[in-house]
């Protein structure tokens, strides 16, 4: 073997060493999310594939010490919005205003917000939870998800969906609302004391 391919052989194995150390152990959070993302196992793993060999084949761009975590979700929210929608023949993204108004913001009776949570912090879905979620359009599934199923910061989020923190919070308050609407009937055959209108207890809940 030349020098200059011994060389190139090293290189390669620092890359490899590197990228398992730094990208390998979100595997399983990667799964949860393009599970949640296409409602379907066999789609799951074949995003979560595509995610990582894209993640391999540009890992030289990232810079060790940053956010692993948040960079490979971005690569597969992308991925997901890019080719899978086409490929998949996904629905188009519907757009919803996003404003929240001072009546939404105040909050109120209802307990909607924590009661659509402790649902949500089940993770035992059943299909009606599951078909509630699938049904949202992708930027509010990624928000609920990224949010009140994998717990991630605001800040994690917003580098994520690559938008401002008040953006996050004005469509995590959409999100819930439309999901919330979609989940009421269920929610009171569960027990849960909801009303007819999303009210939230307390929006800015801690990171």
């Amino acid at each position: 073997m030349s020098g200059k391919e011994s060389r190139k052989k090293t290189v390669e194995y620092q890359r490899h060493q590197k990228f398992q150390k730094e990208m390998v152990p979100y595997m399983d959070m990667l799964y949860n999310y393009a599970y949640y993302l296409s409602n379907d196992r066999e789609q799951a793993n074949d995003l979560l594939q595509d995610t990582f060999l894209k993640a391999y084949r540009f890992s030289d761009s990232f810079e060790s010490g940053t956010n692993a975590k948040a960079w490979l979700y971005r690569i597969m929210k992308n991925t997901y919005i890019n080719e899978y929608r086409r490929t998949h023949r996904l629905p188009e993204i519907v757009e919803f205003d996003e404003q929240i108004t001072g009546y939404q913001m105040a909050g109120g009776a209802g307990g909607g917000e924590n009661d659509l949570r402790a649902m949500l912090d089940t993770q035992m879905f059943d299909d009606d939870i599951s078909g509630a979620l699938s049904a949202l359009p992708e930027k509010f599934k990624s928000i609920i998800v990224l949010r009140d199923i994998e717990d991630m910061p605001y800040e994690e989020i917003a580098e994520v969906l690559e938008i401002p923190i008040g953006t996050v919070r004005s469509r995590l308050h959409r999100a819930r609302a439309l999901l919330f609407d979609r989940l009421k009937e269920y929610a009171r055959r569960k027990g849960y004391a909801v009303g007819d209108r999303f009210l939230p207890g307390d929006l800015a809940m801690a990171s």
